[in-house]
C-alpha cells in the first residue's frame, strides 16, 4: 500500500484529531459534569491537565515503543486503551474516579497520537514534511472547530456522559481506518533501541541546543493555548456571561484563524524557511499577550476586546508547531518517534502546569489566564532565540573584492 502526500496528511489528521476531541468535546458540558462528580468547575477543569499529564507520559512511553515494534502496533494498541478508559468514565460519580480515568485515557490517546509525526518523517522529509505536517494540521484544525459544537449538541440530547461514548466510538472508527489502510511506515531494517539506548536517546535530544529551542518555543506556545483552554469554560460562560451554546461559536473561531495560519505557512515556505516563520509566529503571540495584560490592567477587558486578541494568539500556533517539530526531526531522522515522544511529553506537561497554575486562583477575574500566557510567550522566544539563534536564515551574500 502506497502512501502519497495527501492520503498520509489524511490518515495522520484523523489520528491526531483524537486529542483535541478528547480535550475540547467536553469544555461546554463543564459545569454540568462538576455536577455530576460533586465537584467545582474550577476542581473539574483539573481533568485537563490530568490528561494533559496522561499524554505526556504517553508519548514518552509509546515512542520508543514504536521506533522498536512498528508504528501499527503501538498504535492499535493505544486506541484500545482509549476506548476502553472513554466507557469507564461514563460511569464515574466522583472527582477522583474522573481524575483517574481521564488520566488512563490519555496513556491510551499519547502512545496512538505520537505516530503521527512519526509517519510523516518515515515517508517525508525537509521542507515537504512542514508542508505534509501543514496539510496534517489544517485538516486537523475540523477537530477542536467541531468538538466544542458536537459536545454541546450530544449536552443537549441527553448528559455529558454522552460525549464520552462519542469519543469511544471515534477510537473504534479509527481502530478500523488505521487497521486497514495504515501500512506499516518504519522501515525493517531500522535498527531497535533498547531500554538504556533509549535513554541514551532522550539525553542525546535534550543535550542538543537547537533542537532544544524548537522543544521550548513548541511547549510555551502549547502552555499559553492551555492557559486559555482551561480558562475558557469559566471565563467566558460564568466571567463574561456566554451561553453554553455561544460558547462554541466563540471558541471555535480560534480554530478558524489556526487553520488559516496553516495554510498561510504552505504559502510563505515557498520563499521563507520554517525557522523564519517560527520567529514571525513567537513575536505576533508575544505581542498579544502584552495586549492582554494591558487591557485586564486598564479594565477594558470583555468578550468584543479579548476574543479577537484570543484568536490572533491561538492562530499562531501554526506558524510555530508544524515548523518546529519538522526542523527538530531534521536532527532525529534515525529515532524519529523517540525525539518526537519526548516533544510530547514536554509540551503536554508544560500544559498541564499551565492548566494547574490558571485553576488554583480561583478567582472571577482574567489575570490569572493573561499573566500565563505572558510569562511562557516570554519563554518561548527566549528559547528559540537564543538556543535555536541563527538556525534557518539566509546567510549573507559575499561581496567581491
Amino acid at each position: 500500500m502506497i502512501l502519497n502526500a495527501r492520503r498520509t496528511a489524511l490518515l495522520v489528521a484523523a489520528n491526531t484529531a483524537l486529542a483535541p476531541f478528547a480535550i475540547d468535546a467536553y469544555l461546554p458540558a463543564m459545569p454540568a459534569l462538576a455536577e455530576a462528580v460533586g465537584a467545582s468547575v474550577h476542581h473539574t477543569e483539573l481533568s485537563i491537565s490530568f490528561f494533559l499529564l496522561g499524554f505526556a507520559l504517553g508519548q514518552l512511553t509509546g515512542g520508543p515503543m514504536s521506533d522498536r515494534f512498528g508504528r501499527r502496533p503501538v498504535l492499535l494498541s493505544g486506541l484500545v486503551v482509549f476506548l476502553l478508559a472513554s466507557l469507564m468514565i461514563t460511569q464515574v460519580d466522583s472527582l477522583a474516579e474522573l481524575l483517574g480515568l481521564r488520566f488512563v485515557q490519555a496513556l491510551g490517546g499519547g502512545a496512538c497520537v505520537v505516530n503521527s509525526a512519526a509517519i510523516v518523517r518515515d515517508c517525508f522529509s525537509g521542507r515537504e514534511a512542514a508542508k505534509v505536517m501543514s496539510t496534517m494540521a489544517m485538516i486537523m484544525m475540523l477537530a477542536p472547530l467541531a468538538a466544542p459544537a458536537v459536545g454541546s449538541g450530544l449536552l443537549y440530547l441527553a448528559d455529558w456522559w454522552l460525549i464520552f461514548v462519542f469519543l469511544a466510538a471515534y477510537a473504534a472508527f479509527l481502530l478500523w481506518l488505521m487497521g486497514t489502510r495504515l501500512p506499516e511506515t518504519r522501515s525493517p531494517d531500522a535498527p531497535s533501541a533498547s531500554p538504556r539506548q533509549v535513554l541514551r536517546n532522550y539525553a542525546s535530544v535534550l543535550r542538543h541546543r537547537e533542537a532544544m529551542g524548537y522543544v521550548l518555543s513548541v511547549a510555551s506556545t502549547f502552555a499559553g493555548m492551555f492557559a486559555f483552554i482551561t480558562a475558557s469554560p469559566f471565563l467566558y460562560m460564568t466571567h463574561y456571561g456566554l451561553s453554553p451554546a455561544l460558547y462554541p461559536v466563540v471558541f471555535g473561531a480560534n480554530v478558524v484563524v489556526m487553520a488559516g495560519s496553516n495554510r498561510l505557512n504552505i504559502r510563505l515556505l515557498r520563499r521563507r524557511t520554517p525557522q523564519q516563520n517560527m520567529r514571525l509566529g513567537m513575536g505576533v503571540q508575544l505581542a498579544v499577550a502584552l495586549s492582554l495584560i494591558l487591557l485586564v490592567a486598564t479594565g477594558l477587558d470583555s468578550p468584543i476586546s479579548v476574543v479577537p486578541l484570543i484568536m490572533v494568539f491561538m492562530g499562531m500556533v501554526g506558524l510555530i508547531t508544524p515548523n518546529a517539530i519538522s526542523s527538530m526531526l531534521e536532527h532525529f531522522s534515525h529515532m524519529s518517534a523517540t525525539a518526537t515522544a519526548l516533544l510530547g511529553s514536554i509540551q503536554f506537561t508544560c500544559g498541564a502546569l499551565a492548566g494547574v497554575i490558571v485553576t488554583a486562583f480561583e478567582i472571577d477575574s482574567a489575570w490569572p489566564m493573561v499573566l500565563t500566557m505572558l510569562c511562557v510567550s516570554l519563554s518561548g522566544n527566549f528559547a528559540l532565540r537564543v538556543l535555536a539563534g541563527h538556525a534557518g536564515r539566509p546567510a549573507p551574500a559575499r561581496q567581491e573584492c
